[in-house]
């Protein structure tokens, strides 16, 4: 063999001539978001909140279809307009592995914050990069939280299953609030619950004494978006 030499990568033949031209094998029917812009760069929008690199490599985050190829900050700064004044809070004493599915949850309803109350680090893998778009604020214990929350007008809401908590279902919530949520195994700690304004449950129907932290975050902030979020953006 002599002249130009070739090689297979991804069951793909690729020519090494720089005459070459590159094969790129069709996207899957199935794959997430879009491709690059149509049209090529000539054709890109002069909107500053669009981003070059996804205008050519194509969008596969997981946002929604209006924040196609729109950057971090323009997403953060178009949710900003419209965020909920519910904030969010958890304990984070055992680097509890729910902290991410509740920051994801969080950013789907577009809450103010979420606070994380205890160690500063925790596992954002569940988090699926959500909180690039989420504030989040570190507290270093509930002291602190709760000492914010009294600066900033907000009553405080215990999500518990323990004596004396009232169902969550059909109670007028507050609007601007924030909800306080315990680690999955021990629930709110003795302090955080000294401080709450009241405590709410989630009425169970099974054996189980407790639901999954991640789980409740999620029916509590629902919760509070029936009552006061009115529509969806289209």
């Amino acid at each position: 063999m002599t002249g130009r030499a070739s090689s297979t990568v991804a069951g793909v033949l690729e020519e090494t001539s720089p005459r070459a031209t590159r094969v790129t094998p069709p996207e899957p029917a199935d794959a997430v978001g879009v491709g690059p812009w149509p049209g090529g760069e000539a054709d890109w929008p002069a909107d500053r909140r669009y981003d070059s690199e996804l205008l050519a490599h194509g969008d596969r985050r997981n946002v929604a279809d209006r924040y196609r190829y729109w950057t971090i900050e323009a997403i953060v700064a178009d949710i900003d307009t419209r965020r909920h004044p519910l904030h969010v809070a958890i304990e984070n004493f055992a680097h509890d592995m729910n902290i991410g599915s509740v920051v994801r949850t969080a950013n789907a309803f577009a809450v103010a914050a979420v606070h994380i109350v205890g160690r500063r680090r925790w596992n954002r893998r569940g988090a699926m990069v959500t909180d690039r778009y989420q504030h989040l604020h570190h507290h270093e214990d509930v002291a602190g939280l709760l000492a914010w929350a009294e600066m900033a007008g907000l009553p405080v809401l215990g999500i518990d299953n323990v004596p004396g908590s009232l169902p969550i279902e059909g109670r007028p919530l507050p609007v601007p609030c924030v909800m306080l949520f315990g680690q999955e195994s021990a629930g709110l700690s003795a302090e955080a619950r000294a401080g709450c304004t009241e405590i709410l449950h989630i009425t169970q129907y099974g054996s189980t004494r407790s639901i999954n932290a991640g789980a409740a975050a999620a029916v509590a902030m629902h919760a509070w978006m029936v009552q006061h979020a009115g529509p969806a953006p289209e």
